[in-house]
């Protein structure tokens, strides 16, 4: 078995150990508002998951440009303090994908897709009509963090979700149950990969007297 400190790695095999091994990963799909533009910025994150249901909070994690600046999603969400975050399903993967591109501050990404924008209800940041899962968040807590240089190396945006907007076909509401199989999400795998979602099994927990793990 291969034993590898990441100390004595370059930063680039790092990041490809990481992306590679921690798999699959979900998609945070965010929209922000710029103050300055007053333009809808779109962008994919996969350094993104749920880290409390009380209170509801996520986490996605934003990579610093390599001059060290924040990207238009960290800064947005920053200086608002509100973002809509979707969950990316199998028929939205191509403008997703567009939304990627690196574009110049104040230039909004869903000029270069077919999407169409929503009014959110509890911020005032709009999402994306055509995704099945929004949620609208506010920022909790934003902690950059460093790398052993010293420099700021990503910005961490933990948000707490204010309203889950579901879309009928997925969710059902007399049982409380988010129908994943009609859901369809996709998520990251390293490089270019994407994964669709495959069998559905389950399996019981092991439960012990007076609780457990």
């Amino acid at each position: 078995m291969h034993n590898l400190d990441p100390r004595n790695l370059d930063g680039k095999l790092v990041y490809k150990l990481m992306t590679g091994t921690i798999v699959p990963r979900p998609v945070a799909w965010v929209t922000s508002l710029s103050q300055e533009h007053g333009t809808v910025n779109a962008a994919p994150f996969s350094y993104f998951n749920m880290i409390s249901s009380d209170p509801p909070l996520v986490a996605v994690s934003v990579v610093r440009r390599p001059d060290g600046t924040m990207k238009d999603t960290a800064r947005n969400v920053t200086e608002l303090g509100e973002l809509v975050i979707h969950i990316c399903d199998e028929t939205l993967v191509e403008e997703m994908n567009r939304t990627a591109a690196p574009l110049p501050h104040g230039e909004s990404e869903i000029d270069l897709t077919r999407l169409t924008l929503a009014g959110s209800e509890a911020v005032g940041v709009p999402g994306i009509a055509e995704a099945k899962v929004r949620l609208e968040c506010r920022l909790e807590s934003h902690v950059p963090i460093k790398a052993d240089d010293g420099r700021i190396s990503h910005d961490l945006l933990i948000a707490r979700i204010l309203r889950f907007r579901l879309d009928e076909s997925i969710f059902d509401e007399e049982r409380g149950y988010v129908r994943t199989e009609k859901l369809r999400p996709v998520a990251r795998l390293a490089g270019s990969e994407y994964a669709e979602l495959g069998r559905l099994f389950s399996i019981e927990r092991p439960t012990q007297p007076g609780g457990g793990a």
